[in-house]
């Protein structure tokens, strides 16, 4: 980035640009923007939106904070919050911070943080410039970790949990595993969820054996059934996704049933 480019992207010949910010930094839980390096009653406005480190990528969170850093303090402040030691954190160049904050480069606030209004997307890792081609999404706290995840995703016994607090509960050893059949009562109940994370369920000692998806529900249960009549001895567990069902089984010998 040179001084040339970043005042030709801020003139206000070109609206197109004119929705831009500019990342900071981030780390294991956050990402902080600026849209205006220009000193508001003493302060720069900084933005900060949670992120939720998943099993299959980053979200970002549709709820930001907004902090106020003293111009001075602004350099400090980015190499404090988000330093080296911290194995998920990033910073973006000091030098550009530096630039921008000179030439009080500024850019108008969009509605919703995406890849197209950050002005330097090429400075971000990989995971988290994916995580801004998506929507974002209304991030909590787990239950019972504390770390962020998507709102959701994952719910059981009414209580949001992280994707690796789930697949413990749920698909751990003392969850609802059956040898047998489904019953129409039991379909009814199952644990319902965003999706199944193929490497959690390796630390679990668990496969899974059917996806079925976009077929009339009769027939997905009458499939679900094959599947477990077929190994009736060993625990399966069916799981609801979205308009069909995954069923996962216990690892093991496999066991006959009788002819």
């Amino acid at each position: 980035m040179n001084e040339r480019t970043v005042e030709a992207q801020s003139v206000d010949e070109r609206p197109a640009l004119q929705a831009r910010v500019f990342v900071l930094g981030g780390n294991a839980s956050t990402l902080a923007f600026v849209h205006n390096f220009q000193e508001e009653k003493g302060t720069i406005p900084i933005r900060l939106v949670p992120l939720a480190w998943t099993p299959i990528g980053v979200v970002c969170g549709d709820a930001w904070q907004n902090v106020g850093v003293a111009p001075g303090a602004l350099l400090e402040w980015v190499d404090r919050t988000f330093p080296p030691e911290d194995e998920r954190a990033f910073m973006s160049p000091l030098r550009d911070v530096e630039l921008l904050l000179r030439i009080g480069w500024q850019g108008e606030l969009p509605q919703t943080l995406d890849a197209q209004s950050v002005l330097n997307i090429d400075d971000l890792p990989d995971e988290i410039a994916d995580a801004l081609a998506h929507p974002a999404q209304s991030l909590v706290q787990c239950a019972a970790c504390r770390r962020l995840c998507v709102r959701d995703d994952f719910v059981w016994s009414e209580r949001r949990l992280c994707a690796w607090d789930y697949h413990q509960q749920v698909f751990g050893k003392r969850g609802p595993w059956r040898e047998g059949a489904y019953e129409s009562r039991h379909f009814e109940t199952l644990p319902a969820c965003a999706y199944v994370a193929a490497p959690l369920l390796e630390e679990l000692d668990v496969d899974v054996v059917l996806s079925v998806h976009d077929v009339d529900d009769g027939l997905a249960r009458r499939i679900v059934n094959d599947v477990i009549a077929a190994d009736a001895k060993r625990p399966h567990l069916a799981v609801r996704l979205g308009d069909g069902y995954t069923v996962m089984r216990e690892r093991g010998a496999s066991v006959e049933s009788p002819a």
